[in-house]
C-alpha cells in the first residue's frame, strides 16, 4: 500500500485540523487507500480520536527527524504508556485523569503508568505578533525526571499532561475563526521530551475548570466543549504508535522518509523541514488550497514549481 503523511502543523489556525479532530474525517478517508503518517493534530480530539490501524501516530519533531533520515518509524502495538502529571495540578483534577486511565484499561485494555512530578512544570502560553501559539515551560528538568523512572519501569511511550491557566477568551476558537492558544506550547513539551528520550510522545493539557458548556459550539472545536479531561485522543494516538529508530539501526520493514509517495500540507504553511527534505528528496509535496492557515508561506514565495496546489481534499481523490 502507499504511504502518505498528512501533517497540519499546531497553533497556527489551520482551517481544517488546526481545531479539535476536525482533520480526522478526511485522514479516516485517506487510510482507506494510503498507509498514513499524521501528527497528533491530525486526529486528536479530546475524549475522541480519528487514529485507526493504518496511521501512525507521530509528534512533530520526530517528524523532522524522519524527514532529515536521521531516524525510521518502526510498526508497534500496545506500547505501555507512561503518563507524566503536573504537580500543579490541583487533586481533584488529577483523580478525573486517574478515573479516565482506569476506564481506558477497562474498555481498550490499555496498559498505562504513571508519575507526578517532584515541582511544578509551569507552563506559559501566548501568541506571538504572527498569531501564532507558543510558549515556553520553566521546569523541564521536573519532566525528564519523571520521564526517566517511567522508561525504567518499561514504557516506551510518554503522555505528559501539565496544567494551564484557563484561557479567559476562547470564544473565537470555539466558532472556529482563531488560533489553538494552547496548541504551541503543548508541541514544545513533546519536542523536548522526544529530543531527549526518543520516545513517542503526545501532550494534554489539564485545566482547573472542568465545567461541561451548555452553549452550542462550531462542531470542529465541539469535542473539547464536552469533557473535563483531553487525555484519552493522545493515550489511543500513543498506544499503537511506531518506534522511533535511528537511521543507522534500519530494518527491512522499517519505514523511511524515501518510502513515501507524498506529504499534504495546508495551502500556506509551507515553511517546515518535512516540505524543505522532501523537496530534497524528491517526494511529491501537495499543498491543499482549503486548508488555509495563519501563515503565509505557499509554493510562489519558496519560488518552486515541485509542488502541487490542490483545491481541496476531494480533489485528491478521496
Amino acid at each position: 500500500m502507499d504511504k502518505l503523511a498528512f501533517i497540519v502543523p499546531t497553533g497556527i489556525g489551520a482551517s481544517i485540523g488546526g481545531y479539535a479532530g476536525d482533520a480526522g474525517a478526511y485522514a479516516r478517508k485517506l487510510s482507506e487507500k494510503y498507509t498514513l503518517i499524521v501528527n497528533p493534530n491530525v486526529v486528536n480530539a479530546a475524549c475522541f480520536s480519528a487514529i485507526n490501524d493504518n496511521m501512525l501516530y507521530v509528534e512533530g519533531y520526530a517528524l523532522d527527524l524522519f524527514f532529515k533520515e536521521q531516524i525510521t518509524l518502526r510498526p508497534s502495538k500496545k506500547n505501555k504508556i507512561g503518563v507524566i502529571f503536573d504537580k500543579a495540578i490541583p487533586e481533584s483534577i488529577l483523580n478525573i485523569h486517574i478515573n479516565t486511565l482506569n476506564a481506558m484499561k477497562m474498555v481498550y485494555g490499555i496498559e498505562t503508568i504513571y508519575e507526578i512530578t517532584d515541582e511544578p512544570v509551569g507552563v506559559e502560553f501566548k501568541q506571538n505578533l504572527s498569531g501564532i501559539s507558543t510558549g515556553n515551560i520553566n521546569m523541564p528538568e521536573t519532566l525528564y525526571k519523571s520521564a526517566q523512572k517511567l522508561i525504567d519501569n518499561g514504557c516506551n511511550a510518554l503522555a505528559p499532561v501539565c496544567l494551564f491557566e484557563d484561557c479567559d477568551d476562547d470564544e473565537d476558537y470555539a466558532n472556529a475563526k482563531g488560533v489553538d492558544i494552547v496548541g504551541g506550547v503543548e508541541a514544545v513539551i513533546s519536542h523536548l521530551l522526544t529530543k531527549k528520550f526518543l520516545l513517542p510522545t503526545a501532550h494534554a493539557p489539564a485545566f482547573k475548570n472542568v465545567e461541561i458548556s451548555s452553549e452550542i459550539i462550531s462542531p470542529k472545536a465541539a469535542a473539547e466543549y464536552i469533557t473535563p479531561t483531553f487525555l484519552p485522543c493522545i493515550i489511543l494516538g500513543l498506544y499503537n504508535a511506531p518506534t522511533l529508530i535511528p537511521f543507522e539501526e534500519k530494518e527491512e520493514n522499517d519505514i523511511c522518509a524515501r518510502d513515501l509517495n507524498g506529504v499534504l500540507m495546508p495551502y500556506n504553511s509551507l515553511g517546515s523541514t518535512p516540505v524543505f527534505k522532501s523537496l530534497e528528496l524528491n517526494i511529491p509535496v501537495f499543498a491543499i488550497k482549503e486548508n488555509q492557515t495563519v501563515l503565509n508561506v505557499t509554493k510562489e514565495k519558496l519560488k518552486t514549481d515541485k509542488i502541487t496546489e490542490i483545491d481541496t481534499f476531494e480533489d485528491f481523490a478521496l
